[in-house]
This record gives structure tokens, C-alpha cells and sequence, in this order.
């Protein structure tokens, strides 16, 4: 069983921002406001994927299966980034603290929906599970691990993980002399 992806014309027509070289972009993906969208090049985004809003993707990424990325208040994501399955990012959260209602269908001044745009810098990854919430800066380099919950901010080149997520050890930042070697490729 192989994924079915668009061809470069349906991109194109589907209404993008706008779409780089080498993406591959399931069909099974739900893609709402595409003209809100911008895909660098290889980018990959699977099966089962929701994106909706705002959102600025740069080149080299993977948006695992079953991932949404909710961006009414912008997701940008830096090149080399990935986001295993079932990340959910929010750049925007309803009030739950009673004192207003809480939906989509509701009109707007009954609701106090807050939030701030999620940053994902390069070579930043999120593994599975995990949830991002609104105005969250992954840092250069940045790693998630698996089932966290991230509500601040993270440094570079760190590794996090828990709920909420705290700083578990450094992470080894040789994937800058990879990056250098794969442009230097892209370039002979």
C-alpha cells in the first residue's frame, strides 16, 4: 500500500501561497485557507493530515501522519524541521475558565479565544503525541520527545520532554555539518 500524493500541476491548482519544487503532499491530507499556505521545497505531509490557517512551511520538511497543525494565529516552520504523527500544534486556545463559551460555532463575543503564533526553527523536531501550544518558540535545533506537552518556550539545541515539558540533556548539533553537506550537493 503506497501513499497517493498530488502532482505538481494539482498543487498548483489546489490555490497554495505558494509551492516549492519536490513536494509531496497526500491526498488524504485536509487542507483548508491553502491560499494562507506556503510550502517550501521537499516537503512531505501524509496521510490524514489537517492544516488550517496561516502557515509558512520552509524546505526538507515531514509532517507525519494524523498531525494537525491549527493556525489562526500563524505557524511558521524553518527548514529541516520534522513532525512525527499525531502532533498537534495550536496557535490559538479558547478560555475554559467558565467566565466565557467555548466553540467555533459560537458568535465571537461570547468567546475569549487567545493565542500567538508557533515558531518552528531549523532542524527543530517534535516526536509523536506531543502538543504545542499557542506562542511556543522551538529554538534552533530543538527536540521533543514523544507524549510531551509543550506550554513555553524551548532553548537550542536541547532535548524536552514530559507534561509539561522539561529539559531532559543537550542534543549533539552534528546535523549542521549535515545540512552543509547536502547543500553543497544540491549546489554541484
Amino acid at each position: 500500500m503506497s501513499i497517493s500524493f498530488y502532482d505538481q500541476s494539482d498543487l498548483f491548482a489546489i490555490g497554495f501561497k505558494s509551492v516549492g519544487s519536490g513536494c509531496l503532499i497526500s491526498r488524504k491530507a485536509s487542507i483548508y485557507s491553502p491560499q494562507s499556505i506556503t510550502l517550501g521545497d521537499h516537503v512531505r505531509i501524509d496521510d490524514f493530515c489537517i492544516l488550517s490557517g496561516e502557515i509558512s512551511i520552509g524546505s526538507f520538511i515531514h509532517i507525519s501522519a494524523y498531525s494537525a497543525l491549527y493556525a489562526s494565529f500563524g505557524i511558521e516552520i524553518e527548514d529541516f524541521v520534522t513532525i512525527s504523527g499525531r502532533v498537534t500544534i495550536y496557535s490559538q486556545n479558547d478560555d475554559y475558565s467558565g467566565k466565557y463559551m467555548t466553540n467555533p460555532m459560537l458568535p465571537v463575543e461570547f468567546t475569549n479565544i487567545t493565542g500567538g503564533t508557533v515558531v518552528l526553527k531549523k532542524h527543530s523536531i517534535i516526536g509523536a503525541g506531543s502538543i504545542i501550544l499557542p506562542g511556543v518558540i522551538l529554538n534552533e535545533g530543538c527536540c521533543v520527545a514523544a507524549l510531551s506537552l509543550v506550554k513555553t518556550s524551548l532553548s537550542s539545541w536541547t532535548i524536552y520532554g514530559g507534561v509539561p515539558a522539561k529539559y531532559l540533556k543537550k542534543r549533539n548539533q552534528d546535523i549542521i555539518f549535515l545540512e552543509e553537506k547536502l547543500r553543497d550537493s544540491f549546489l554541484t
